[in-house]
């Protein structure tokens, strides 16, 4: 009887867990597929919008990726499992956009001329000389127009000699327009879908309406209608006449011709280009120019000997420094050690760009804290002299640095049991020995890693230097815009974002040097890492 009944309750039991099972897997819980739903519902909306924008430009390559990027998602998120892959996604699409995408995208603008006079294509670079060379023909009959504006965009209402109405803007040439109104005199006032400006508007926005040149055809060399009143308009042809079958560009008033030769310009004979150009590829033209270039290559090597010796002596100093007060507040015996830990981290706390900010009206020569009152009235050109603006960075890059080491320090000396220094007290061994034979060794093992990475964030400390001195003083022994304390990111900045002349191209090419060097000492530094432990 016994046994019968153990069988029917392992029979109750084996069924009870099957409809657990069943009522588990049939059973929905609503909330989580409604956010699934309008997360991926989001992402497919901006998908699309995507999508529309480079069919639009033709740029087929990233309609592909972005509609199999879509698909792959949305079938991602919808299956039922692949639990580590739905964790995996987010992280994946952030690393592609924001880190692989930006990557490759420098290093193909490395092997280009993108940069100031360079940024578009071929036939924008046409349309854009032949319209800056504009001017009256002598012949040109008066044209009716009024100023309208449509779809955000100013344009020209003209009304053509034989009466026919006709609109267009800067980008769009003059074409038959629909839903027109006119006064008395046959004179088109108004358009369908445009507003016609005031009087008012028109004296407010002279500057844009004068400045506004409406094609009169697809053709550039048919001229353009420009006005200087708003009112009548007149015909403006080129002094520049395009040649697309032997792609050169002559001017008609002195007889030049400029040919295409495959620089990304239209180039003389004796060397005169015409601007703009346009993008092109130029192979390891900016690498060569960095490194054979005279203009280049004296600045360039005396920046990147600069940025080696602040990476290095920051590293070195801001170590030593952090290493010291962790053995200093590590001891049982000293008071208040947490009310001193507190105080020391602050500078760490703070935001750096605005320590540097601070710093820089402590360092002022004439009003700052330091000469002032610290050194008594000195004038010592902290920020305005070469050699006083490398210590005065080295100075502030260690105050702000140092709570970082003291930090990772305190907590490697920490980690190292208490049995070792007892063991080796008990051996006869002194404090210096302990520290230089046991804990520094097991110390370096643990922050070497650490070591290498602030190496690279100061081989790339843009703000500090930014904040602090700009890069200056400027470094009068070169022709290029270099101070005295440019680091190589900031280098590579002012010659991509500072001057009217940007060059986008070069700026790519040192970023990838820059990367080259880091990635080099990186790798340098983790195999000495790696002997270490292996040491150890």
């Amino acid at each position: 009887m016994t046994v019968h009944n153990d069988a029917s309750d392992r029979r109750d039991t084996v069924r009870r867990t099957r409809a657990e099972r069943v009522a588990d897997k049939a059973s929905v819980h609503t909330g989580p597929i409604v956010v699934k739903i309008i997360l991926l519902g989001l992402l497919d909306a901006l998908s699309l919008y995507s999508l529309s924008i480079l069919v639009y430009r033709q740029n087929w390559v990233f309609v592909a990726i972005t509609a199999v990027a879509t698909i792959l998602v949305n079938w991602i998120y919808w299956q039922r499992g692949a639990l580590a892959a739905k964790y995996l996604t987010p992280g994946l699409v952030f690393l592609l956009v924001f880190q692989l995408f930006a990557i490759s995208y420098s290093a193909y603008i490395a092997f280009t001329n993108y940069g100031t006079g360079h940024n578009g294509s071929k036939e924008q670079a046409v349309t854009s000389l032949m319209q800056s060379a504009m001017t009256k023909t002598s012949n040109s009959p008066t044209y009716q127009i009024d100023v309208v504006r449509c779809n955000g965009e100013l344009g020209f209402l003209v009304t053509m000699p034989n009466g026919q109405a006709k609109l267009g803007n800067g980008t769009t040439p003059l074409h038959l327009a629909s839903g027109v109104t006119k006064d008395a005199s046959g004179q088109a006032i108004s358009v369908a879908g445009c507003s016609t400006l005031p009087f008012s508007d028109m004296l407010n926005m002279q500057s844009e309406i004068t400045s506004l040149a409406v094609p009169l055809t697809m053709h550039p060399s048919d001229g353009s209608l420009r006005t200087s009143d708003g009112r009548v308009a007149y015909v403006f042809k080129s002094s520049l006449a395009y040649d697309a079958s032997n792609s050169t560009m002559t001017d008609t008033h002195t007889g030049m011709t400029y040919r295409d030769t495959g620089i990304g310009a239209f180039t003389a004979s004796n060397g005169q280009q015409l601007k703009p150009g346009w993008k092109v590829n130029v192979g390891w033209a900016n690498f060569s120019k960095v490194f054979t270039s005279d203009e280049m290559r004296g600045p360039f090597l005396q920046v990147l000997i600069w940025t080696i010796e602040f990476s290095v002596i920051s590293v070195v100093s801001t170590f030593v420094l952090g290493l010291f007060l962790a053995v200093v507040f590590n001891d049982s015996r000293m008071r208040g050690r947490k009310i001193y830990r507190s105080i020391l981290i602050l500078p760490y706390a703070f935001p750096a760009f605005l320590s540097a900010l601070v710093w820089s009206g402590l360092l002022n020569e004439k009003f700052g804290f330091i000469n002032q009152v610290l050194l008594h009235g000195a004038d010592i050109p902290w920020l305005q002299s070469p050699l006083p603006a490398k210590i005065a960075i080295l100075i502030v890059n260690l105050w702000l640095g140092f709570p970082y080491m003291f930090l990772v320090c305190m907590g490697a000396l920490q980690s190292i049991p208490n049995d070792l220094a007892e063991a080796a007290t008990i051996d006869g061994a002194s404090a210096w020995q302990i520290f230089r034979l046991i804990k520094f060794p097991l110390l370096l093992v643990s922050i070497a890693p650490l070591l290498i990475s602030s190496f690279a964030m100061n081989f790339n400390n843009f703000n500090l230097i930014y904040m602090l001195t700009a890069g200056g003083p400027i470094n009068t022994n070169t022709g290029l815009n270099i101070g005295s304390t440019d680091i190589l990111i900031s280098m590579v900045y002012k010659i991509a974002f500072v001057g009217a002349d940007r060059n986008y191209g070069l700026a790519s090419a040192f970023s990838i040097v820059i990367f080259a060097v880091v990635a080099f000492v990186s790798a340098i530094g983790f195999r000495t890492t790696k002997s270490l432990e292996e040491l150890n």
